[in-house]
């Protein structure tokens, strides 16, 4: 599918500017366009939008969002073997694609963005929940973005859409769910990408909420479900034993037994929890 822009197949793209995919950038392309277009269109309706896309490597959803209409496109890459490949399709769209070579970890994108703003991206596994975390996290809420559209190894996938009691129910999934509506919205096998990663991918399409689900202090309810989780196995009462000095009463207060596991405790109680703390330390 190259009937997309006019511009060249993504094989030809990487084979006439020598874009092998580097393990250490964590880059596995995705060639179908097809597939880039899909994923475009599920990031909802970006005309009227800027858009972040992070590690566009040689642009097949960089190129599937500017054909969907994006109003800007602003693409942050590492990998200066890829800019080439980016500036062909720049001139494709000419005033609505910008190319920051640079380390999506250290690059401010907001001076370069207008709202509003959603972010889609095949990231790369290296940073992919890093990234995600950074922006569930923002010092106020709602975050700079509408929604984010990004591709994940499925396990990461299965973690952020988790329910309590699986074993996947975790930290992400309480950051997540919190401030966010979410819903895996395509699985792709191993073979879609070149090369092959050893595991299957998934595309988690987040929406900001206007306010988050239960009322907490965010930074409390950090603190509070890293502590229950980095020791997962033991029960709250031991896990949360440095919260606070009166945790047993705390976890009472907030309807959760001190011996209940933190996989077995719902987003809810997490957050009644969170505010038990906080009261408890205001005193």
């Amino acid at each position: 599918m190259s009937a997309i822009d006019g511009l060249p197949p993504l094989r030809e793209v990487i084979a006439e500017h020598g874009l092998a995919a580097k393990k250490s950038l964590g880059q596995n392309f995705l060639l179908d366009l097809n597939l880039t277009a899909k994923i475009a269109r599920l990031a909802g309706d970006v005309s009227a939008c800027d858009v972040l896309e992070i590690g566009p490597g040689p642009g097949g959803l960089t190129r599937g969002l500017l054909a969907e209409g994006a109003r800007k496109v602003l693409a942050i890459e590492k990998d200066a073997r890829c800019l080439p490949a980016l500036a062909e399709i720049a001139a494709q769209y000419p005033g609505r694609l910008e190319v920051i070579n640079g380390d999506a970890l250290e690059v401010a994108p907001l001076a370069h963005l207008m709202p509003p703003i959603r972010v889609a991206a095949n990231l790369p596994y290296n940073v992919g929940t890093e990234l995600l975390v950074r922006w569930l996290t923002p010092q106020a809420w709602p975050p700079f973005w509408q929604s984010l559209t990004l591709m994940f190894q499925r396990e990461v996938a299965q973690r952020i859409v988790a329910e309590p009691g699986s074993k996947t129910y975790g930290r992400l999934a309480i950051l997540s769910q919190w401030r966010c509506d979410v819903r895996i919205v395509l699985n792709l096998p191993p073979e879609a990408f070149s090369p092959p990663p050893k595991v299957s991918s998934a595309v988690v399409h987040l929406t900001a909420l206007p306010e988050p689900r239960f009322p907490a202090d965010a930074k409390v309810l950090q603190e509070v479900v890293a502590r229950g989780f980095n020791q997962r196995r033991k029960m709250l009462r031991a896990s949360l034993k440095g919260l606070h000095p009166d945790i047993e009463d705390l976890l009472r207060a907030a309807g959760i037994a001190p011996t209940e596991r933190a996989e077995q405790v719902p987003l809810e109680a997490f957050c009644a929890l969170a505010r038990e703390v906080s009261a408890a330390r205001r005193g």
